[in-house]
């Protein structure tokens, strides 16, 4: 018998061929076919030939439990009548027994077994005469001779001692200590033997260079200009036959392609524009593409406010805010007044260091870039103050054309250190103006907005005007912004302290001023600041005030905030007919929109009538002229919602920012019941979102450890499916949803109304049954 190598997968255990298959067969099986191991079949005899017949008549009868069940496909596709069965003593793939599953295995095993033994009979090589070669003495010069007798030792002990008991004790070995230090013993020395050894020889490999010189440079130039043809020869093929048949030929399929171009855009991408429906996988993760940290400036703040820059691709800036609590800034007040807090402008060219730092007389919670002079920013503080900065003399150190624009200042985290100033060189613009502390707000500053530049607001009752303010002005000039501040405070009920206020930036008429004034305020100028606004500083007073629960969110009318209540009201003063004063309105509409503080209220940049709030655990979705109730809120999610904001090129895509460091991305085209997307983005809280609209749509967002995180939106939720993104059919199919939610509101409020209407006349019947049983029982 020829033996094969194995290749097991245990210890002797062979990896069974493809053509057979181990089998476990219990005793009832081996009983019923007559294959009893060591009785039927033996090691003699190990085969079997199984009517197929009888083996499907067993899986039908005993189904699962058969013990061919494992094979039943193989016995079912099996083309002969038997099927062959091996006894397998030695269990060489594991099992006693195992099928051969083709006619071509059976033929195969039964022409092994009838072939004549052969046996291989292993013998040990029989042992050869050593003939020697010399090596024997390189061996014996080597080895190890003893030059002197052996010592011998004798140790003896008492035979009483054999088998005596004996007790361990602990011993503390501290002086008891016997050191066997090693020594020169000079009676005794070591002969060195002589060692053969090799030693090659090689050249030693040296680097060397030179460098010629030029010694007599020499000024050389070239001048090159393009051939052309002559006046004559430009009129001699002007006029030939050749070139007019040339352009005959060619001017039809020029023109066709004209035409082509004008009709359709063959430069447009069709597999981008199908969608979803190109099939596949659409890739819909948000694609972090970069974040932006500072270990001087961004330790121990947050992001309060995200705003990009309108004019300059690629730059974004955020006001960092102390991350502490009102007993916090109380405890460290006196360090927080030597630290100013700032507004980072980052970029994209270089997520390093910040381009630029604008000094803050405190923390800043909201600021607005201007939208007919990016250089003019206008922010709001924690204190009430409102600030304008000036930054023209650093647009060329933005836009990347120069390494520093301006007088660049730097500014210490910790102390004033001259020599950290000279190694920082990020310049820092030091604010214009603020206003007077006595007529500004008196809590922190929310939300600050710029109104159009049509707009004219009325400083006696706040009455909007027309295009005659715009005329009327210097289009540099023509700036009103309003802000307004929330303050809860818990003692006094949630509207304490809340106001909206008018601010005008335009220059006051005034004469001119002597040489002596102006050379003060040169003088008084250590910071190098503009003086665009310096006719504002300390002095600027609002030019309306409102006071009431409100939060602005629109330039004509307020959708306004408060814990989980929204207000619809108008800003414009009514007077009082007994008093003759102006007073606030009262709220034109007040719900009770979510279960906790709302933090985010905007409008729709596709339909203005449409308001997005987000607050507590839900968000909703409004209509201005429909404010008895939502038009879709959100299931309640399982971690608190933060921010909000809409996508600027789909009218149904929102972009939600949980406390969990995660985004949500809700399509409501798609499904209203849960969002399209969630992703994680970052370990904390979402503090601030803000998508930008260019080649490539980028989505800024803020956490509250300070960083700023920059995720690049996948063209399946910017792509408008149109050239056009106004002319888009989602917003034909926004629109049509958003109508068939006020439809379903007004229904449904108008049953509401139908069932208090009953439900007051059922309750007249029985208070008129009542009377009148009561009139009958005193009759």
């Amino acid at each position: 018998m020829v033996i094969k190598k194995r290749t097991s997968t245990g210890p002797g255990v062979e990896v069974h061929p493809d053509y057979i298959f181990p089998l476990v067969l219990t005793s009832a099986t081996q009983e019923l076919f007559g294959c009893r191991a060591d009785e039927d079949l033996t090691e003699a005899s190990p085969y079997k030939l199984l009517n197929k017949e009888d083996v499907v008549q067993d899986m039908k009868t005993r189904a699962a439990v058969s013990d061919f069940s494992p094979v039943k496909q193989f016995v079912l596709d099996y083309p002969d009548d038997e099927i062959l069965l091996v006894f397998d003593r030695e269990f060489t793939y594991g099992q006693s027994f195992y099928l051969a599953l083709t006619p071509e295995a059976k033929e195969r095993i039964l022409h092994v077994s009838q072939k004549p033994q052969i046996y291989l009979v292993v013998k040990s090589p029989e042992p050869q005469a050593w003939i020697p070669l010399g090596s024997e003495l390189e061996i014996e010069e080597d080895s190890t001779k003893f030059s002197r007798d052996k010592l011998r030792y004798r140790v003896s002990r008492a035979r009483r001692d054999f088998g005596a008991p004996v007790s361990f004790s602990d011993h503390v070995a501290v002086d008891d200590v016997h050191k066997c230090v090693s020594f020169k013993d000079e009676k005794f020395t070591i002969k060195l033997m002589e060692k053969e050894c090799e030693v090659q020889a090689i050249p030693i490999l040296s680097n060397s260079s030179a460098q010629t010189q030029w010694e007599y440079p020499k000024n050389m130039c070239t001048q090159y200009e393009p051939r052309g043809f002559s006046m004559e020869e430009k009129e001699n093929y002007r006029q030939s036959e050749k070139l007019r048949k040339f352009m005959n030929t060619v001017a039809p399929s020029v023109f066709r392609a004209l035409q082509q171009n004008h009709i359709m855009d063959v430069f447009v991408d069709d597999w981008r524009t199908l969608g979803e429906d190109v099939g596949g996988k659409v890739d819909t993760h948000l694609k972090e593409y970069q974040s932006f940290t500072d270990l001087n400036y961004s330790k121990d703040k947050t992001i309060s406010h995200i705003n990009w820059h309108p004019s300059i691709n690629g730059i974004v800036a955020v006001a960092m805010v102390e991350r502490a609590s009102l007993e916090e800034r109380i405890d460290n007040s006196t360090k927080l007044l030597l630290k100013h807090p700032l507004i980072l402008f980052w970029s994209f060219s270089d997520p390093i260091k910040p381009q630029l730092l604008l000094e803050c007389p405190d923390d800043v919670l909201a600021f607005e870039f201007c939208p007919s002079d990016p250089n003019i920013i206008v922010g709001g503080c924690m204190n009430g103050l409102v600030v304008l900065w000036d930054i023209s003399a650093h647009v060329d150190r933005l836009q990347g054309t120069r390494p520093s624009g301006g007088r660049s200042t730097s500014v210490s985290t910790e102390t004033f250190d001259l020599e950290e100033k000279r190694k920082n060189d990020v310049p820092v613009v030091h604010y214009c103006a603020i206003s007077a502390i006595e007529s500004g707000h008196k809590a922190p500053i929310t939300d600050v907005q710029w109104l159009p530049e049509t707009f004219e607001v009325s400083s006696c009752n706040g009455k909007v005007g027309g295009d005659k303010f715009h005329q009327s002005l210097h289009r540099s000039h023509l700036k009103l912004m309003l802000c307004f501040l929330f303050n809860v405070d818990s003692s006094h009920g949630p509207f304490q302290c809340c106001s909206l206020m008018f601010w005008d930036i335009r220059a006051q008429r005034v004469g001119v001023q002597p040489l002596s004034d102006k050379k003060q305020r040169v003088e008084d100028n250590p910071y190098s600041v503009l003086d665009t606004f310096s006719h504002l500083n300390l002095t600027w007073k609002p030019l309306l005030k409102v006071r009431g629960p409100l939060s602005v969110n629109a330039p004509i009318r307020a959708s306004l905030w408060n814990d989980g209540e929204l207000i619809h009201t108008d800003w414009k003063l009514e007077k009082d007919n007994d008093s003759g004063r102006l007073f606030s309105c009262k709220p034109l509409t007040y719900v009770i929109a979510h279960d906790g503080l709302i933090n985010t209220v905007q409008r729709s940049p596709f339909f203005k009538d449409i308001i997005l709030t987000v607050g507590g655990w839900t968000f909703a979705l409004w209509k201005d002229g429909v404010m008895e109730g939502a038009l879709m809120q959100s299931p309640c999610s399982e971690t608190k919602y933060t921010v909000g904001y809409w996508s600027l090129t789909r009218p149904a895509v929102l972009f939600i920012g949980r406390a969990d460091g995660s985004m949500e991305v809700w399509d409501l085209l798609e499904k209203s019941h849960e969002p399209s997307e969630v992703q994680n983005i970052t370990i904390d809280s979402i503090t601030c979102i803000k998508p930008f609209f260019s080649k490539l749509h980028f989505l800024a967002l803020s956490d509250d450890l300070g960083t700023l995180h920059v995720v690049q939106i996948p063209w399946t939720l910017y792509n408008p499916s149109s050239n056009e993104a106004r002319h888009s059919p989602h917003i034909t199919q926004e629109m049509e949803y958003l109508e068939k939610e006020v439809e379903r509101l007004l229904y449904f409020m108008k049953r509401m109304e139908m069932r208090g209407q009953e439900k007051n006349s059922m309750e007249a019947e029985e208070q008129r049954k009542k009377m009148v049983s009561l009139t009958d029982g005193k009759i």
